[in-house]
């Protein structure tokens, strides 16, 4: 199985904003979150991903088909520190979960954006905390903290280290 991440360019928007109603999908098993009249949830996660030099998103490619995306931040969504990368959404569609992929996509993202590291969890997504204590706890070795995160959800921090 081949995994591969790509920069999303400014002309798929379309794309990331459907993978995107999947992610949001994915969701509704712990937040009551409904759709929109339009049948849609409301994707304001990707404003700024292509004019705000801050925001890095990414596609994840498995054996040439499009498997989920993420987007990477500059600065901690908690603290406003402008020196942590922060996993601002990570998506893996169901289909290639539990096969490695989010682990690779993770690890070469922790590579490509060395340095501090904010992740975090919403309160009741207890399947996104269990895999990022586990990748993250690889990648380190174990060595990352954990601590409370925005209404009731969970955060780890840690060193990526440079090339």
């Amino acid at each position: 199985m081949q995994v591969e991440i790509f920069a999303a360019a400014p002309e798929e928007e379309a794309t990331l904003a459907n993978l995107m109603q999947l992610y949001l999908h994915d969701f509704t098993d712990f937040a009551e979150w409904d759709v929109g009249s339009d049948g849609r949830f409301s994707a304001d996660d990707l404003h700024g991903c292509w004019t705000d030099p801050r925001r890095h998103p990414y596609f994840v490619v498995v054996d040439g088909k499009l498997a989920g995306f993420a987007i990477v931040d500059d600065g901690s969504a908690v603290s406003d520190a402008p020196d942590v990368t922060d996993m601002a959404e990570f998506f893996v569609m169901r289909r290639y979960r539990r096969r490695g992929v989010g682990r690779t996509v993770a690890h070469r993202l922790f590579a490509l954006h060395p340095g501090r590291w904010e992740v975090r969890e919403m309160a009741g997504n207890l399947g996104a905390r269990a895999f990022w204590r586990a990748v993250i706890g690889e990648f380190t070795r174990g060595a990352y903290t954990e601590s409370p995160g925005r209404a009731g959800g969970t955060m780890q921090s840690f060193m990526a280290p440079g090339a």
